[in-house]
């Protein structure tokens, strides 16, 4: 028998209001929940981007329950933006609530472009069983002061990125220690465009050999 996939609309309690939220659940049982950031709100970012929904579909194919939301200022969450600061703040307050929903669960941190940085910042306060980086834009914000977490880490950038500078970020993941796994992708944009197959699977094999 599979299980089936609960979708459910959700609505938190954040820093600066309300923010809106999906929560997918395939019913698995397991020791981890996934929670999913996604990229800059002021260029078009939002928790249906199609990056997003392909890292929360592969830690749902892997046997978690995922929550994507909307930062502040994006869809139907209050606020505006906040560069960053808020929106980590936002991601605390998502964790929070997962934490609450799951409370047997660890949690794994993924974010997109922003997201990522985002999610890097959330795991400097919050720990987790696993982060998801995809693309961090280490160029345009501050990435220097923030440890590597002791978890395990997946860095996914594509070599043709034209937004992230995929040599800025190689660089960056070969300074670090404990080191991220660093997965390259050739060809490779940075919104995955006819390779978000490969991102699906990139993810879910990091996941399964934890």
């Amino acid at each position: 028998m599979t299980n089936r996939l609960a979708v459910e609309r959700v609505t938190i309690s954040g820093p600066a209001g309300s923010l809106e939220a999906i929560v997918e659940d395939p019913g698995a049982a397991g020791a981890r929940y996934a929670l999913v950031c996604h990229p800059h709100p002021l260029y078009g970012g939002t928790m249906e981007n199609k990056v997003v929904t392909t890292v929360a579909r592969a830690l749902r194919e892997a046997g978690m329950p995922t929550l994507r939301f909307n930062f502040r200022g994006v869809g139907n969450s209050a606020g505006v933006f906040d560069a960053g600061i808020g929106e980590t703040a936002d991601a605390d307050a998502a964790a929070c609530w997962c934490a609450a929903r799951w409370p047997a669960r660890q949690p794994v941190i993924a974010g997109f472009s922003f997201g990522a940085y985002v999610a890097l910042r959330l795991v400097q306060q919050r720990r987790a069983a696993h982060l998801i980086t995809i693309a961090p834009p280490v160029v345009d914000f501050d990435f220097s002061g923030m440890a590597a977490p002791s978890c395990p880490w997946l860095v996914v950038q594509g070599d043709a990125d034209e937004v992230v500078d995929p040599q800025s970020v190689i660089t960056w993941v070969n300074r670090l220690e404990p080191r991220p796994q660093l997965i390259v992708m050739p060809g490779v944009g940075h919104f995955f465009h006819g390779r978000l197959h490969e991102l699906r699977d990139a993810v879910i094999d990091a996941i399964r050999s934890d």
